[in-house]
């Protein structure tokens, strides 16, 4: 007879490519992973894995099988939601989210979740924008809250909220009063987000409809050590203008008039849709809830 167990051991190391990996998931032993599969295999005196090259691989029943084992598991989940209440759900949550929501309501995030389903297990993963979709793709997460820069795909996507951001560099670098083009802004320094990230790209192509050239600038994926070298006066940089506010009031940030203005940055989050299971899309609402950029950082 063949079990859930067995089912989900072939499914995830497909997906992941790895028992190591397989096991991280399903909260197990590499040794266990293994065990489940070898039984599988004894039963029914097929290999689904081939082991003669320094990589498992499956063979061409293991892909049947693990295709299979998709929907299986999906609608496995779908009854469990149907016999647990919110209360008493137990499964695993992968969350993938950038740094921005990391350091601002990610906590009011985890809190929600944990009012709503106590016995629900988050698995967090911050990185850039790019890397959490390719995951998403791979099936190796649940959930993502990213910049809106996709365009079209196959995926449920929900707005959550715009984050404004505005130029800034340190008080004794605002020179003259007065509005700044942006032609002139990049003649400065300017630390700017590569196109690795969901704000770069978003960005990089703004830059570029506006002709204007940034051969100048350092790029740098990680917010804190943009910061750091604004309020430094090693360069000018775009910065969440909401989150920095406190910042700013303190004057360790001024603001920059530049126009054009840059435009605001939508986010959202973007799941796989399973019919009849409805636990992603209420931890969506509740993202939606507590979505909050104008938080001060890890306040």
């Amino acid at each position: 007879m063949i079990t859930i167990k067995q089912v989900e051991a072939v499914y995830w190391v497909a997906r992941l490519r790895s028992f190591e990996a397989a096991a991280d998931q399903l909260n197990t032993t590499q040794s266990a992973v293994s065990k489940r599969i070898q039984d599988l295999e004894a039963r029914y005196g097929q290999p689904l894995f081939d082991r003669s090259g320094r990589r498992a691989l499956l063979t061409p029943l293991g892909e049947q099988v693990a295709r299979l084992a998709e929907p299986l598991l999906a609608q496995r989940d779908v009854l469990l939601q149907t016999l647990e209440s919110p209360a008493t759900l137990q499964r695993k949550l992968r969350l993938g989210v950038t740094e921005l929501t990391a350091l601002t309501w990610l906590p009011g995030l985890v809190q929600g979740i944990g009012e709503h389903y106590p016995k629900v297990e988050i698995v967090p993963e911050v990185d850039t924008s790019p890397v959490l979709f390719a995951r998403l793709e791979s099936h190796s997460i649940d959930l993502i809250i990213v910049p809106d820069t996709f365009g079209a795909h196959r995926f449920a996507s929900q707005w959550l909220g715009a984050v404004e951001n505005a130029w800034m560099c340190a008080p004794g670098l605002v020179g003259d009063a007065g509005e700044l083009p942006l032609a002139r802004l990049a003649e400065r320094t300017l630390a700017l987000q590569s196109s690795q990230s969901g704000m770069g790209r978003a960005y990089g192509h703004w830059f570029r409809e506006h002709g204007v050239d940034i051969s100048r600038s350092v790029f740098c994926n990680n917010l804190l050590a943009q910061i750091g070298m604004v309020v430094s006066g090693l360069a000018t940089s775009y910065l969440p203008r909401g989150t920095l506010q406190q910042m700013i009031d303190r004057r360790k940030l001024a603001v920059l008039q530049v126009t054009p203005v840059l435009p605001p940055l939508d986010y959202r989050a973007l799941y796989r849709e399973v019919e009849g299971d409805p636990f992603i899309a209420d931890i969506v609402e509740i993202a939606r809830q507590r979505c909050d950029f104008n938080r001060t950082i890890m306040h």
